[in-house]
Order: C-alpha cells, then sequence, then structure tokens
C-alpha cells in the first residue's frame, strides 16, 4: 500500500484530515512516515495495513479502549509507587489515560479486532497513543519516546498476555450491564402485557396439539419470567471475569516486574474501574485460559435461546390472520409480499430469530477458539474479543427491536382465543374430575367424530347444568391449582 492511498485510508479510518507533515517512527522492521495528527504509532500503523477483516475497529467498542487505559493507568501507579517509574512520566500517562477514559482520542484505535499477533497490535495500539499524549503533557513532541517510551513506560512491568486480557475482561463487564438493562426492559415490557392479557382464557398446547387451557396474560407472565432468569445467569457468568492475571507478563512467571506489583496494579485497577477485580490465584495457568470468556459467551448463547423460543412462539401465536391460530395480533410495520396483497409478516420477530442464530455461530467460534490454546497462551483470544463483542451488541438491539417495535404494540384477540377454547377437545381434560375419565373419554370421541364442541355435547346430553358447565370452565378454576 502506497503512501498516498495508506493516508487515504487513515483519514477514513480516523475521520481526521491531515495536513502532510509527518513523524518518522521505527521499529523491528524499519522506518514508517506517521502522519502528525495521529497519536497512534509505527506498530499501530503496521497492524492496521495487516489487518483489514471484519471492518470492526477497537474504536467500534469504546468499553475496549476504556479498559485498556484503566489497566495502563494502573500500571503506571503501581510501577510509580515501587519506584520504578518517574512521578512525572507516571503523571502525564495517568492524565493521557485519564482523556481516553473520558472518551477522547478514541479516534486513534482504528487496528481491526479480528488481529494475529495474540492482541500485541491493540495493546501496541494503547501504548503508543498513550506514550505521545504523555509527550505532548510533558512539552515534548510526538514521536519523542526517549522520554516516555510505548514499550519501556507505558508498557512497563506488562506484556500483551496480561494487559491485554484484563482489559478484555473489563470491557464485558462494563458492557454487561447495557446487556441487562436491555433484558430488564424487555422483561418489563412482556410482564406488561401478562396483566393486560390476564383474563383472556385461550387453549395451551404441547406439540402443537391442544392441551388445557390458560390464560394469555399466563402466558405472557411465562415470556417475562423465562428470561428474566437470565439476568442472575450473566452475572453470574460475568463474574468468571473478575479475576484477572496483570502481573503475569509473558507466560505467568512474573519476568520484569516487581514481585509486589501483580497485587498493587490490581488494587488500583479495581479502584480506577470500580469493578471488584482480584488477583487470579495462579498467573501460569489462567494466561492460557480462556475458560471465563466461554461460560459468558454461554450464557449470551443460552439468553438467545430463549429469545428466539419465544419469537417462534409469537410468530405461532400471530400466524393467520384467518387460517391460522391469530392468538394475538402483532404491530404491522410493512408490507410482507411482492406479489400477495394484503400480507403483513412477523418481520421483527424474524429479524430477531437471525440474530439469535449469529449468537448461537458466535458461541461455536468462541469454543473453538478456546480450545485452540496451546501450551502458555491462546493466540486465539481476538475472534474471541470479536465474536462475544457481536453477540452482545446484537443481542442488545435485537431485544430493544423486539420490545419497541413488537411486544409493545401487541393486541389480543379475546374472543378468537374463547372460541377455540369452546370448541376444543381439551377442556375436557377439565371435566374428567365432575364425570369422570370413561365419560369424559365417550364424550371426547364423539366430538372428534362429528366435529361438534365438547360444550355443546356436554349439554345436549344433559350431563351437567349450563350453571356447572359455566362454574367449572371459568378462567379462575380452568387456569390455575384448584385442587386445594
Amino acid at each position: 500500500m502506497d503512501v498516498k492511498e495508506l493516508n487515504v485510508r487513515l483519514s477514513k479510518l480516523t475521520g481526521l484530515t491531515f495536513s502532510g507533515k509527518t513523524r518518522k517512527e521505527s521499529d523491528l522492521i524499519g522506518d514508517r512516515e506517521i502522519p502528525n495528527e495521529l497519536y497512534l504509532g509505527v506498530q499501530t500503523l503496521r497492524a492496521i495495513e495487516n489487518f483489514d477483516i471484519s471492518r470492526t475497529t477497537l474504536r467500534d467498542f469504546p468499553y475496549l479502549v476504556r479498559g485498556l487505559a484503566e489497566v495502563k493507568k494502573a500500571a503506571a501507579i503501581a510501577n510509580s509507587t515501587l519506584g520504578l517509574l518517574d512521578k512525572s512520566i507516571c503523571d502525564a500517562i495517568s492524565k493521557a489515560c485519564d482523556e481516553i477514559i473520558a472518551g477522547k482520542l478514541h479516534e486513534n484505535f482504528v487496528v481491526d479486532l479480528i488481529q494475529g499477533g495474540a492482541g500485541t497490535s491493540t495493546n501496541m495500539c494503547a501504548n503508543e497513543v498513550i506514550a505521545n499524549r504523555a509527550l505532548e503533557i510533558l512539552g515534548k513532541e510526538k514521536g519523542e519516546y526517549k522520554f516516555c517510551s510505548p514499550n519501556d513506560h507505558v508498557n512497563l512491568a506488562q506484556s500483551t498476555n496480561d494487559a491485554y486480557p484484563t482489559a478484555l475482561h473489563i470491557a464485558f463487564l462494563y458492557y454487561n450491564n447495557d446487556v441487562i438493562a436491555s433484558l430488564k426492559e424487555l422483561v418489563a415490557s412482556f410482564r406488561k402485557k401478562s396483566v393486560e392479557f390476564k383474563d383472556f382464557v385461550k387453549m395451551g398446547r404441547t406439540q402443537l396439539q391442544d392441551a388445557i387451557p390458560m390464560t394469555l396474560g399466563q402466558e405472557f407472565e411465562a415470556f417475562a419470567k423465562t428470561l428474566e432468569i437470565e439476568i442472575s445467569n450473566l452475572e453470574c457468568a460475568v463474574s468468571w471475569l473478575k479475576s484477572v492475571n496483570m502481573g503475569a507478563t509473558a507466560i505467568g512467571t512474573g519476568l520484569n516486574c516487581h514481585e509486589k506489583y501483580p497485587e498493587i496494579c490490581v488494587k488500583e485497577l479495581a479502584k480506577i474501574s470500580n469493578l471488584d477485580l482480584k488477583l487470579t490465584d495462579n498467573l501460569i495457568e489462567s494466561t492460557p485460559d480462556t475458560s471465563g470468556f466461554v461460560s459468558y459467551s454461554g450464557a449470551l448463547k443460552r439468553l438467545a435461546i430463549k429469545v428466539s423460543k419465544i419469537c417462534n412462539d409469537l410468530r405461532l401465536l400471530s400466524s393467520g390472520p384467518r387460517a391460522g391460530l391469530a392468538e394475538i395480533n402483532l404491530p404491522k410495520m410493512q408490507p410482507g409480499s411482492s406479489i400477495m396483497p394484503g400480507k403483513v409478516n412477523p418481520v421483527i420477530p424474524e429479524v430477531v430469530n437471525q440474530v439469535c442464530f449469529k449468537v448461537f455461530g458466535n458461541d461455536t467460534t468462541v469454543n473453538f477458539a478456546a480450545e485452540a490454546a496451546q501450551l502458555q497462551l491462546n493466540v486465539m483470544e481476538p475472534i474471541i474479543v470479536e465474536s462475544i463483542y457481536e453477540s452482545m451488541n446484537y443481542l442488545i438491539s435485537a431485544m430493544n427491536t423486539l420490545r419497541t417495535l413488537c411486544i409493545d404494540g401487541i393486541t389480543a384477540n379475546a374472543e378468537r382465543c374463547k372460541e377455540m377454547v369452546l370448541h376444543s377437545i381439551g377442556i375436557i381434560t377439565a371435566l374428567n374430575p365432575h364425570i369422570g375419565y370413561k365419560a369424559s373419554t365417550t364424550i371426547a370421541k364423539e366430538a372428534l367424530e362429528t366435529g361438534r364442541g365438547i360444550y355443546e355435547l356436554i349439554l345436549e346430553k344433559g350431563i351437567l347444568e349450563k350453571s356447572k358447565l359455566d362454574e367449572i370452565l371459568k378462567p379462575e378454576n380452568m387456569c390455575s391449582f384448584n385442587i386445594k
């Protein structure tokens, strides 16, 4: 990629306009000219050239950028406390990190989430941006790394192999709160509908066949409850990410860091992030281990399974409107066919179903990537990050869309629900205790053979008085635990 082409791409990625002024930076591979408006450095530049994969960059995941800055600030303070980092440099690094935590300089974090190198490009992007901003704070020029180096100062006592996963843990802990917030709103929406529909009797179904009566409100409360359970499951799963391996450096032996550094760093990081972080018990074990990500991805998948199942139910319950169940009406969002006039499709549950399928696939990717760890490191963490981030992002959007464009606007066809109950064979089960199993079977058989309703046959044969039959078939008697 020539310089002009690269600058055009950098401008698109960052949203910045370049004056043409550059600075020279060097690494193991050689020298490169960096547009002076950028805080990123040569290693970040190479990553931008090498990894044009998902088109989802670090800046698209602001919690990760924030997590990286918090890790670097905690490391600087720990090293300064131990007398290993000059206080003026520590203060400059800390101030630069505070700016990033506040949302500044994110346009420089444009490395693709999917990358080779086990996250080194992400770590070096943070190191370079922070170093160059710290240099400005110190009154120096960008690139004057002898005064504040990405490696020697910002990355002091760290490796990508502890700084990167720790930042990921922090990012997912933050983002999980957003997932749960959307989930709680969806639960509340279903619960509101359960109250609205509490008196509407309908048929419950098993194996897509008539079972016994219930209320539409009970059905929607079940939707609310099954999703509500996932709140605590997400909280439980994400708690595994509160254990971090800062101080592991390359493979968990702590090479190049002070023996007191891990405890001081994690304590400081917990304070900065306001998260209940703790140092892992065994740094060598935890450095290649990604089981915390596996558990959390599994919790997202479990939530997606439930959301998808509910969307399947909504599509069935609204099917028709003339030749289906038609017990509920979904909001009409758009014309449903280019050839069939009048057709309206359940497009919102359909799109949410598809999102859930994506989450299932992402979880499979996470599982393969976690299994691919070899010896003292898992180099596949970037695809784990991208997969979980995408699942969280998609689920939040899908749950918000389902709530606002579907659930909140659902209406019930109460008479249709009642009609199917009265004409269903299923209500015979409610009559078992009153007329006996044998008589119930006889009535059910005749109803099936003639197409007539249970209700009318019971009255016609004089098996029960109308008042007694109506009492038995009251919603509160059919749809609750009525044997004391």
